[in-house]
């Protein structure tokens, strides 16, 4: 566990005995795909962070449309905003595979920021990149049209859930299309379109859960 918890972003300047204390405080749970690990709306009581598998979180409309918001994956930490306001879920998360979490209770978690300030900081330092990639995202709806949309929601996918090699990087799917289409505000339709023509252009390369992103013809104007 301290092994993990030393690659963790929200812990990487705690020392080994602030790590074992944490190490002590905390579970490890396991969950199957499909998982709802907490909905909008309810009150908050759990901080995750996630040990193995990825995790999307969410917005439901009143038709059921969803909006993902991020999607996280192993040493990604999420929940704390409802622990630290003392309200209601802002947003649903859901496993996207099997995956294994690290759990902490609200008071540990509370107790964690009140004696450690390292950990407090980083805290603030989440809260606010999400808080820029929400005014960004904002921003591409308002002036991007859908086609850069597209685009550019599948290189923040390739940056942060793939492997690079030279010019190429090649991403595993957890999202399907209906997903990814919703994280760029785009009907699917339009997302397959924009896909199929940056395959023929060799920009991409398409098969089951899974594409390659080649950096080399994108940036060639292809």
């Amino acid at each position: 566990m301290i092994d993990f918890l030393q690659q963790v972003p929200l812990f990487y300047k705690l020392n080994d005995k602030q790590l074992s204390y944490i190490a002590e405080i905390c579970t490890k749970k396991q969950f199957k795909a499909g998982t709802i690990l907490f909905r909008e709306k309810e009150p908050g009581s759990v901080f995750y962070i996630v040990y193995s598998g990825s995790v999307k979180l969410f917005m439901s409309s009143q038709s059921g449309e969803e909006k993902i918001l991020s999607v996280f994956k192993s040493g990604d930490s999420f929940g704390e905003l409802s622990l630290i306001d003392g309200k209601p879920r802002s947003a649903s998360a859901q496993t996207l595979e099997d995956s294994t979490m690290i759990v902490l209770s609200a008071n540990n978690f509370l107790e964690l920021l009140k004696w450690n300030f390292e950990i407090t900081l980083c805290i603030m330092q989440e809260l606010a990149q999400r808080l820029r990639d929400t005014n960004q995202h904002v921003h591409d709806l308002t002036f991007l049209d859908a086609r850069s949309r597209v685009v550019k929601n599948l290189i923040l996918l390739a940056n942060k859930n793939g492997t690079r090699k030279g010019t190429t990087i090649h991403v595993k799917l957890a999202l399907n299309f209906d997903e990814i289409s919703r994280m760029a505000g785009v009907q699917k339709t339009v997302l397959m379109q924009v896909m199929r023509d940056l395959e023929e252009r060799g920009v991409i390369s398409v098969s089951m859960n899974e594409f390659t992103l080649h950096l080399d013809r994108l940036r060639a104007g292809s």
